[in-house]
C-alpha cells in the first residue's frame, strides 16, 4: 500500500484562514489468489477550507471535500465519486481541553462493474446522506486523551466498493520520562457498502487495539515500537472469515522539522 498527501494553509488575517490539501492512496494485492474476497484498491480527493476565530474560544468554518473511490474486484471495477460540504465548530474551552464538531451533505455517484455473461451495465447508485463527526482532546502536564467519532463515505480498504464508515475511536497517552512516552488506544469501525447492488455481500465491522512507545532521540528524530490487536468480522469475505483475528507489530522512525515561510 502506498499513501500520499500535501496541503496548504494561509493565514490572511489575524482571524481568518483558509487552505487546501490533496491525497492518493493505492492498495495491491500481490496474489490475489491468497485473498479471496478482498480487492485492490485506489483513491484520490482533494479539500480546500475556511475557518474564522469568531472569538478566543471560539472557531467556525466550512470545508469542501472531493473523493474518487476505486475498488478493482475479479468481477470488474467499482468506482465512487463524492462531494461534500460540511461546516465545523471549535471550541477552546481552556487551554487544555477542546471539542470540535462537524456535519453536512454528502453526495456520491457509484458506478458498480458490469454483470456477465453480456456485461450488462447496472444503473448509477446516486445518493445524498448526512456526514458528521465530533472530538474531545484533553492535555494534561503528563496526560493525555482523545476520542473521537465520524460517520462519512470513505474508500474500503480491500472491500469490494465505497462505504459509508461508521468509526469511533480513544487514545490516552502518558510521558513516562522526558523523552520515553506510551500510549493505548482502541477503536471500533462499521463499514457498509455504498452500492445497492452490493449491500450485504461485503458489510461487517472491525475492532483494534494498539499499544506503543516512542522515544525521542536528539531534536528531531523519534522512534516507535508498536503492537496492534486485530479482529475484523467480515462472514462473506472468505479470507477474513477464515482468519478474522490478527497480530501486528510495527516500528517507526520519524525525523521532523519545521520553518514558517513569510513574514
Amino acid at each position: 500500500s502506498n499513501t500520499g498527501n500535501a496541503g496548504i494553509s494561509w493565514q490572511f488575517a489575524a482571524n481568518g484562514m483558509v487552505g487546501a490539501s490533496g491525497t492518493f492512496t493505492n492498495l495491491h494485492y500481490l496474489d490475489q489468489a491468497e485473498v479471496p474476497g478482498l480487492a485492490d484498491s485506489s483513491s484520490q480527493g482533494g479539500s480546500v477550507f475556511y475557518s474564522l476565530r469568531i472569538s478566543k474560544m471560539h472557531y467556525i468554518g466550512a470545508t469542501y471535500q472531493y473523493q474518487r473511490l476505486i475498488a478493482s474486484p475479479t468481477n470488474g471495477q467499482s468506482e465512487t465519486q463524492t462531494h461534500a460540504l460540511l461546516f465545523f465548530y471549535t471550541l477552546y474551552a481552556t487551554s487544555r481541553f477542546s471539542m470540535s464538531f462537524f456535519g453536512g451533505p454528502q453526495y456520491s455517484d457509484t458506478v458498480e462493474p458490469l454483470i456477465p455473461p453480456f456485461q450488462i451495465q447496472r444503473p448509477d447508485a446516486r445518493a445524498w446522506t448526512p456526514a458528521a463527526g465530533a472530538s474531545m482532546s484533553w492535555q494534561g502536564r503528563t496526560t493525555n486523551a482523545a476520542l473521537s467519532y465520524s460517520h462519512v463515505i470513505s474508500g474500503g480498504g480491500g472491500l469490494t466498493g465505497a462505504v459509508q464508515m461508521s468509526s469511533v475511536s480513544a487514545s490516552i497517552g502518558q510521558q513516562l520520562t522526558r523523552r520515553l512516552s506510551g500510549s493505548v488506544g482502541g477503536g471500533y469501525t462499521q463499514n457498509d457498502l455504498v452500492a445497492s447492488a452490493l449491500t450485504g455481500s461485503s458489510n461487517g465491522h472491525t475492532v483494534s487495539g494498539t499499544a506503543s512507545l516512542q522515544q525521542q532521540v536528539g531534536q528531531h528524530l523519534n522512534v516507535q515500537l508498536g503492537y496492534t490487536r486485530l479482529h475484523q468480522a467480515y462472514s462473506s469475505v472468505a479470507v477474513l472469515a477464515a482468519t478474522p483475528d490478527t497480530n501486528r507489530e510495527f516500528v517507526s522512525i520519524s525525523y521532523q522539522f519545521s520553518r514558517p515561510l513569510g513574514r
